[in-house]
């Protein structure tokens, strides 16, 4: 994504979650949703710094990190950083009974047994040097445990309700974690109700991961080529306006 994006002319930041990789140490700074907010949008000016902006801000999220995004596309900082839109993958409304049986032997400071499946099969769908490259920590950020529990059920309806940008919302063809047939998917949808567009894209051969998976370029293109509707979708409503303000 990162070298796609930027032979496309595209800035590409890539953000660890709050709670892993340098920001891990210290779980006392992102334990409550608005801490992780600021952090984040924090961070991307950091890197940013005085570069140009461009045509503003988007935001791409899979699986426990939409929840993250969420919260950044409806929090007051997002009008200030130009927020052009959201996409979305792994997640959802409601769990698959596979994963629900098996997440139901999560705990705060142990991952389940059973999940690497969950994330990785069916196996041929992802190259080689990814499967065996893949380190499963036995724990994960402090807050991810009630984030978890709270997501499917509270948090994402009253959340998708507030977004007032375009949102994709891709789902792999093997998604094995969240259930993603038509009644799942319209249940999805009829959640953005402030969302000016929804789009749900069906992404054909991808496993949960789809950035990793071997389509994950026709995956990327997807979204990138939405990113560019958003754009002019701007362009055009700030042209409309000053047609008719004048």
């Amino acid at each position: 994504m990162l070298r796609t994006g930027a032979a496309l002319g595209f800035t590409v930041v890539a953000l660890d979650r709050r709670g892993y990789g340098a920001s891990a140490p210290y779980p006392d700074a992102m334990q409550r949703p608005e801490q992780r907010v600021a952090l984040a949008y924090g961070t991307v000016d950091k890197i940013l710094g005085s570069k140009p902006r461009g045509a503003g801000l988007f935001l791409l999220a899979h699986s426990a990190g939409c929840e993250l995004a969420v919260r950044m596309t409806v929090d007051e900082k997002a009008e200030d950083a130009g927020l052009l839109g959201l996409e979305l993958a792994g997640t959802g409304l409601q769990y698959a009974d596979a994963a629900s049986e098996i997440l139901k032997t999560a705990t705060a400071t142990q991952r389940p047994v059973g999940l690497r499946d969950l994330l990785w099969q069916p196996a041929h769908l992802y190259p080689a040097e990814v499967l065996s490259g893949i380190t499963n920590s036995s724990t994960g950020a402090l807050y991810e445990a009630t984030m978890v529990k709270d997501w499917a059920r509270q948090d994402f309806p009253a959340l998708a309700a507030q977004l007032r940008v375009p949102v994709q919302f891709s789902v792999a063809e093997h998604e094995r974690v969240w259930r993603s047939d038509r009644a799942a998917l319209a249940d999805i949808a009829a959640m953005f109700t402030a969302s000016p567009r929804f789009v749900i894209n069906e992404q054909v051969g991808a496993g949960h991961n789809l950035s990793l998976s071997v389509d994950a370029a026709a995956y990327h293109l997807k979204v990138l080529s939405f990113v560019e509707e958003c754009v002019t979708a701007r362009e055009r409503a700030s042209a409309e306006a000053e047609l008719e303000a004048g």
